[in-house]
């Protein structure tokens, strides 16, 4: 596993950082499920059929799952804070074009620019990897990556409050709003991070990427309306197929992809991304069953009879479950780890789903499923950042964690999918309206629980990681015996000028045997900087500063506990202590 260690901005990170963080992604996540309420309301908001309305949505997913790799990939290039502020206002822009038109064609751009914001979450979480000290870590990309059920599951009471009392409308308004919030409070609190990635933005590569998804999400997302066998759904697919498979071949041949393949298709990064696929089929599979059973009238034997608003917040525990997770998670990782924790949580999501198999005859019943599969999904959601970032360099971070929430989304667009043709196969029909039936919502189910224990394979077969200090420190002290410990481990000294003067916020790059880059670090104001390595062995340090020449060394680890020191002067020779 590779080690790095970064700087911290010249600005402290504050106290308020995690929870504006946090508050952001929430934001973000709740255009995922902010029409959910309305949706079978919108053929007649919109004056249009029930398949043109439906792109009301899919554009939204199809949105979010382009940018997440790609704003992932800029805020590493040119500054994450940055980027998140840029999403934020993108996503205010979408909500007013929908808050002022009642037009299907305005209100999809609109849409569109909404899931634009969700590049925010793997911003948020290459932010907080940045600046944090390492005993609050944990616990705080547990909480951003939990966001993203924490917003759609507090979004669906919210919404359905505001739908059933004022005009809907009101939801764009109030989106708007928290957007605005978000963003004033990103610029008051957070410091932009000084990490960033070596290269250029690789716009072909953004363009591939973005041609690939859509050819892909497209018939997943439209498969039941076109049919799962006609010729534009299977077109769709075999293109889909041959434009990823091109661009592949492309960010292989790039040198400054924008995926590093070569680094997603480590064992760990690989399987953590396949996981994370299955969680999100898992989570979404309770969002579209539980709001359904609860507002199907009683008469049906099976249906819970209960309002718009009721429902909302009898499946609200989720989100708030998934939130209040974030601290044991941190606990349990600091003592075995995020794989154990991965695991734990897919076992209590394998519990939810196989309980609730045999509680859906009461409200009070889907409270209870709610909360158990809320604290499953917290913990394998809040899971998966430390495994992504534990094994990418610091300059990756945005864009592995982007590529890995881009991996959700596809797990909640397959799950959507798979999940609504279960229940149009299954339902009855009764003067011309589909009803779901009692049958349709237990196979959803079981369909969850297959998932979670693919996942559950994946993961046991994740490889443990020897050490990885920076994410499973729980206290103070055991922060600075990290830390220590970093440091003998690694090369440290400083960056002087030709008249050995120390040169400050130098960017110091380690480079192992292959030529890939090993960590990375921005010199302290003395000139200072410490870099760990992840083995022994030869490394080429290279160091480069504005206003002066770029300098490599060459020295060698031999993997013991005693600290090489090397000092880099820009521009000359390199002394040796």
């Amino acid at each position: 596993m590779t080690l790095t260690t970064t700087s911290r901005p010249a600005k402290s990170a504050s106290g308020a950082v995690v929870p504006v963080l946090a508050f952001a992604g929430i934001v973000v996540a709740v255009m995922q499920t902010l029409l959910v309420p309305v949706v079978k309301d919108l053929p007649q908001l919109l004056d249009t059929s029930p398949s043109n309305a439906t792109w009301v949505l899919t554009s939204t997913l199809l949105s979010g799952a382009v940018a997440t790799p790609i704003m992932g990939r800029l805020g590493d290039l040119y500054g994450k804070r940055r980027m998140l502020t840029l999403s934020l206002a993108v996503m205010v822009i979408g909500a007013l074009i929908s808050a002022f038109t009642s037009a299907l064609l305005p209100m999809i751009v609109g849409r569109t620019l909404q899931g634009f914001a969700m590049g925010a979450i793997p911003l948020g979480i290459g932010l907080m990897r940045d600046m944090l000290p390492r005993e609050r870590l944990g616990s705080a990309m547990a909480l951003m990556s939990s966001s993203i059920g924490v917003g759609g599951g507090l979004a669906l009471p919210a919404a359905a409050l505001v739908a059933q009392h004022t005009n809907w409308h009101a939801l764009f308004y109030g989106a708007a709003g928290l957007g605005v919030l978000a963003i004033v409070l990103t610029l008051l609190t957070v410091p932009e991070s000084p990490m960033r990635a070596e290269g250029s933005f690789d716009l072909l590569g953004a363009l591939g990427l973005s041609a690939g998804l859509v050819l892909l999400l497209l018939p997943v997302t439209k498969g039941s309306d076109w049919g799962w066998s006609s010729a534009t759904t299977l077109g769709l697919f075999g293109a889909a197929v041959v434009v990823l498979l091109l661009w592949g071949l492309l960010e292989l041949r790039s040198a400054a992809p924008l995926v590093d393949l070569r680094t997603t298709a480590r064992r760990e990064v690989l399987l953590t991304n396949l996981a994370s696929i299955m969680v999100g089929v898992a989570f979404y599979v309770v969002s579209l069953v539980l709001p359904q059973l609860l507002q199907l009238p009683s008469a049906t034997g099976y249906g819970l009879g209960q309002s718009m608003v009721v429902a909302g917040l009898c499946v609200a525990p989720l989100g708030l479950t998934m939130m209040f997770t974030a601290p044991v998670y941190a606990r349990l990782s600091a003592r075995y780890g995020p794989k154990v924790t991965l695991i734990i949580g897919l076992l209590v999501i394998a519990i939810g789903y196989g309980g609730g198999l045999g509680l859906m005859n009461a409200a009070w019943q889907t409270v209870i499923t709610s909360v158990v599969l809320g604290a499953g999904i917290g913990l394998a959601y809040s899971s998966l950042p430390a495994l992504i970032v534990g094994a990418v360099p610091a300059s990756e971070t945005g864009a592995a964690n982007g590529l890995n929430t881009l991996m959700r989304s596809i797990g909640t667009s397959v799950s959507s999918a798979v999940i609504g043709m279960v229940l149009a196969n299954t339902a009855h029909h009764t003067g011309g309206v589909a009803v779901p039936t009692m049958h349709g919502f237990r196979v959803s189910f079981l369909i969850a629980t297959a998932a979670v224990v693919v996942g559950l394979l994946l993961a046991l077969c994740l490889p443990r990681p020897d050490r990885a200090p920076q994410l499973r420190a729980s206290s103070e002290e055991e922060a600075n015996l990290a830390r220590a410990e970093e440091v003998l481990r690694g090369f440290h000294g400083r960056v002087l000028d030709a008249h050995g003067a120390p040169v400050p916020r130098a960017k110091v790059t380690l480079i192992d045997r292959r030529g890939r880059q090993a960590g990375a670090t921005l010199s302290a104001e003395d000139g200072s900087y410490r870099l760990a390595v992840p083995a022994e062995g030869p490394y080429v340090l290279a160091a480069r500063a504005a206003g002066h020449g770029p300098h490599a060394a060459a020295a060698t680890h031999t993997g013991d506990d005693r600290p090489v020191e090397l000092d880099l002067s820009l521009p000359g020779e390199t002394v040796t202590a």
